[in-house]
């Protein structure tokens, strides 16, 4: 098996994970996060991909969800944000639990489509990286679409906004292959 079908078969499990907890949320909650605007789920990203900084930095959590569980809400959280992006935000969960899913994964697909993309120029890189590394890159992403969002959505010469959170689920991805190996090792 060469390295980009152990990589998309890895995608696949870690982006089945992810999913499976974004289904179970939906039947707790609906689509409640209808009513987020995409600037609350760059925050809400910056607050998970933080919490894993401090978590690496200091080794030591108060709170009984590792690092693991918050790299999973980024993935999860960077779909709803492409949702967003593509239907609107709401003022009231209008959207079946079907639909939803249908939507997640769509945006999966698309998400995973650009990593094999990148994937095959960069030549599987991302394996001799750090999950330090991806944390930092993700903040990077975020810090990067706060200033688009800051300035109306537009962006000189840069990607956007969609393209940043695709680099922030596929970033995330990457660590929880990584964190699974590690943990399998």
């Amino acid at each position: 098996m060469n390295d980009s079908s152990i990589t998309n078969r890895q995608f696949t499990e870690a982006f089945n994970e992810c999913r499976e907890l974004f289904v179970l949320k939906l039947k707790d909650y609906g689509a409640s996060w209808r009513l987020m605007r995409p600037s609350s789920l760059t925050d809400q990203i910056l607050i998970k991909a933080n919490r894993i900084r401090t978590l690496e930095t200091t080794g030591e959590a108060k709170v009984d969800e590792g690092i693991r569980g918050e790299f999973i809400g980024i993935v999860n959280y960077g779909i709803i944000a492409l949702i967003q992006l593509s239907e609107g935000y709401s003022d009231c969960k209008d959207m079946s639990v079907e639909r939803a899913i249908e939507l997640y994964d769509h945006f999966m697909k698309q998400t995973k489509d650009l990593m094999i993309r990148k994937n095959h120029d960069y030549g599987e890189i991302w394996r001799s990286m750090r999950v330090s590394s991806y944390t930092d890159l993700i903040l990077t992403k975020i810090m990067r679409t706060k200033e688009i969002e800051d300035n109306g959505g537009h962006a000189a010469v840069s990607e956007g906004i969609d393209a940043n959170y695709m680099d922030m689920i596929n970033y995330s991805i990457f660590a929880l292959i990584k964190l699974g190996e590690s943990q399998n090792q």
